[in-house]
């Protein structure tokens, strides 16, 4: 079957290839045929080498499909269902599970060192335990969450991973308040989905922070009130706040350098939410006064903050009920073959999110 595949971290293309197989198959596990699947920013980080992750591999999280076959003791997916890809499913049994922050639990983190993949050369990994640039793949069956009937394929991938992530920020990890003031910076699809969060929220202001015109100008569309570039974020400080800094403030970038710029812009007990994912040679420096003169929340947010499976069902909840758009996200489209070309989309901003065809 046909994959894209990267042999070595480092290398900045795939290669679309048909002589992948999906393995692994057996009791718990699932056979999903891939209809779509989105490209996140964290494929490309795991391709670079920011995010840890064995190679060669096959890259995507962010999809949606069909189940084509379920193994023994499977119960809560059958053949025919259609699903979308999971790629931190929760084991329920563990101490954060049991806390009720099935976000935190390490349970699918182990599938990311079992190759699911092979070719004539060797194994192949799938991404995050996952690997959706592929026709079919094999995981855990609580990797494949049934959805609607009424939900679009493209639609579904989305909410895997990168509408929850910033929805989740915004509603379950910051807990904006209505009325507060919010800024954004960095705004690909999960910063745009980090702004509607933060609407459905009712914040009153909603400052997009973005160097990409294009990304500026669509922020706009999705419920922010203003969009500035970096250069120009202090004079909106001063003019929207008072330079007292905003309420809450999300960095999406995953930076050291863009999260100290966060930190500065949120108001003295204000809420920074961190919701980018960086690499782990990249510090991020704060020195003890401040911290204690401060007061401010800083507030890592991973997969939305909360349990995804709920998480997965409001926003779909959100979409139906027009409260959210999540078709405009979708400003690119591509086949399998063509995937270099979405990688070029997200690499120079041009895209919110691409959609690969499969």
């Amino acid at each position: 079957m046909r994959a894209a595949v990267l042999h070595e971290i480092g290398q900045d293309k795939l290669d679309v290839l048909d002589d992948v197989e999906a393995v692994g198959f057996g009791p718990g596990k699932v056979r999903v045929r891939l209809r779509a699947t989105g490209l996140c920013h964290s494929d490309v980080s795991a391709m670079s080498g920011v995010l840890p992750q064995p190679a060669p591999f096959i890259p995507g999280h962010e999809g949606a499909g069909e189940i084509l076959d379920v193994g023994d003791g499977v119960t809560g997916v059958q053949q025919g269902d259609r699903v979308l890809m999971c790629w931190l499913p929760s084991c329920r049994a563990c101490p954060a599970c049991k806390r009720g922050q099935t976000q935190l639990c390490l349970a699918g983190f182990m599938n990311a060192g079992t190759p699911n993949f092979k070719r004539p050369g060797g194994d192949v990994f799938g991404f995050a335990g996952t690997g959706t640039f592929v026709e079919e793949v094999v995981v855990d069956a609580g990797c494949a969450v049934p959805i609607p009937q009424d939900v679009p394929f493209e639609i579904a991938a989305l909410i895997g991973c990168g509408v929850t992530t910033g929805l989740g920020a915004a509603i379950n990890t910051a807990k904006v308040e209505a009325g507060s003031s919010v800024a954004v910076i960095g705004c690909g699809g999960v910063g745009i989905s980090t702004i509607q969060g933060a609407r459905v929220q009712g914040a009153a202001q909603i400052v997009a922070v973005d160097p990409v015109a294009s990304r500026r100008e669509a922020a706009l569309s999705f419920g922010a009130t203003e969009a500035v570039s970096p250069d120009e974020l202090a004079d909106a400080r001063q003019r929207i706040t008072g330079g007292e800094g905003f309420d809450y403030v999300f960095e999406v970038v995953g930076k050291s350098a863009t999260a100290r710029t966060a930190y500065e812009t949120t108001r003295r007990g204000g809420t920074l939410c961190i919701v980018g994912a960086g690499a782990m040679d990249d510090f991020l420096q704060l020195n003890m006064f401040e911290l204690f003169f401060d007061e401010k929340r800083i507030l890592p947010s991973m997969y939305g903050g909360g349990d995804v499976l709920r998480s997965y069902e409001r926003a779909i909840t959100l979409w139906r009920a027009g409260r959210i758009d999540l078709e405009s996200l979708i400003t690119h489209r591509v086949q399998l073959a063509e995937i270099n070309e979405a990688l070029h989309q997200m690499r120079t901003g041009e895209a919110l999110r691409t959609c690969i065809e499969i």
